[in-house]
C-alpha cells in the first residue's frame, strides 16, 4: 500500500470518529481529520503518538495525537 492510500485510510478513519462526535486533537488543540492527516504528511522528522481518552463506560470520547521527536 502506498503512502497516498495510507493517508486516505487515516482520513476515513478519523472522519468516522468525528461522525461519532469523538473529539480529535493534535498537541492538545482541536483539529479536523484533514488537519491531522496534513500534520502527519508534512513532518518528516516527527511522529505522532495516539492517545485514546475514554469515558466512564470505557468508550472512546477523545482521540489525541501527541507530537514526539524521532
Amino acid at each position: 500500500m502506498g503512502d497516498n492510500d495510507e493517508w486516505k485510510n487515516m482520513f476515513q478513519e478519523l472522519t468516522g470518529y468525528e461522525k461519532k462526535n469523538i473529539s480529535l486533537r493534535i498537541n492538545g488543540i482541536p483539529a479536523s481529520p484533514m488537519q491531522i492527516v496534513q500534520a502527519h504528511t508534512m513532518c518528516e522528522n516527527q511522529a505522532y503518538m495516539r492517545d485514546y481518552v475514554l469515558n466512564d463506560k470505557g468508550d472512546v470520547k477523545e482521540l489525541w495525537f501527541q507530537n514526539i521527536a524521532i
